[in-house]
């Protein structure tokens, strides 16, 4: 049986770009794909491949991974922000939720 080297689409995209994807810092979602090891327990890489297939993961994952980013700098604003004006007041926060839903959802009650 011939062994067939496979070269990463990463490797011939740097190539024709002339540089690293270490070299150039790029916003989440932009760039060349980089292949990396992952390890999840079985039950949720199950559930992401019942949901997508099996060719699908690595984008789900991509796409799973820029909502956390996106989490994660709204949490620094957040943050930023009650560092400079105090913690927001429950109940102001409550009723723009109410004003924003028209009352008819829970959504974010839990955040």
């Amino acid at each position: 049986m011939k062994t067939v080297r496979r070269i990463p689409l990463y490797s011939i995209s740097n190539a024709i770009l002339g540089v690293m994807a270490d070299e150039v810092e790029f916003p989440p979602g932009d760039g060349p794909t980089n292949g990396i090891s992952v390890t999840l327990t079985a039950g949720t890489l199950q559930a992401i491949r019942d949901r997508v297939g099996k060719r699908g993961v690595s984008a789900y994952l991509e796409r799973a991974a820029q909502r956390q980013i996106e989490r994660d700098n709204l949490d620094e604003l957040i943050a930023d922000f009650e560092r400079t004006h105090g913690p927001a007041d429950p109940e102001a926060v409550t009723a723009k939720r109410i004003r924003l839903t028209g009352g008819t959802s829970d959504a974010g009650a839990a955040a």
